[in-house]
C-alpha cells in the first residue's frame, strides 16, 4: 500500500523559512512525479513543484519561483520543499502527491496518492 507521509509544516514569520518532507513508501516501481500542492482556505488545490523521480527535472509554479526549492532522495525514498522568503499569501495545507504515468503534472485530478497534509502559517 503506498504511503506518503509529510513533515516539516509550522508558523514561520513573512520572510522566514521552513522545509517540508515527505517520505513515501509502499511503492511497487518508482513514481513518475513527486510533487507539492497546496490549499488556502477557500481557494482551490494548486500547483507548487515537481520533480521527476527519474531524471530530477523540477518545474515550479511562477509564483514560488526562485524562492522554492524542490529536490528528491532516492536513497530515502523522500522529497522535499525548501522554502525561502516566505510570504503571508503562502499560507496554506500543503500536500505531497505521487503519480505513476507521465502526463500534465500540475494537475492534481491526475494523481493517485495523496499525503495527509501539513499547515504552513506565514505571519505578516
Amino acid at each position: 500500500q503506498v504511503r506518503l507521509a509529510e513533515s516539516g509544516g509550522g508558523l514561520v514569520q513573512h520572510g522566514g523559512s521552513l522545509k517540508l518532507s515527505c517520505v513515501a513508501s509502499g511503492f511497487s516501481y518508482s513514481p513518475y512525479y513527486m510533487t507539492w500542492f497546496r490549499q488556502a482556505p477557500g481557494k482551490k488545490r494548486e500547483f507548487v513543484a515537481t520533480v521527476d523521480w527519474r531524471t530530477s527535472s523540477t518545474y515550479y509554479a511562477d509564483s514560488v519561483k526562485g524562492r522554492f526549492t524542490i529536490s528528491r532522495n532516492m536513497a530515502k525514498n523522500t522529497v522535499y520543499l525548501q522554502m525561502n522568503s516566505l510570504k503571508p499569501e503562502d499560507t496554506a495545507v500543503y500536500y505531497c502527491a505521487a503519480r505513476t504515468n507521465p502526463s500534465v503534472f500540475n494537475d492534481p485530478t491526475m494523481y493517485q496518492y495523496w499525503g495527509q497534509g501539513t499547515q504552513v502559517t506565514v505571519s505578516s
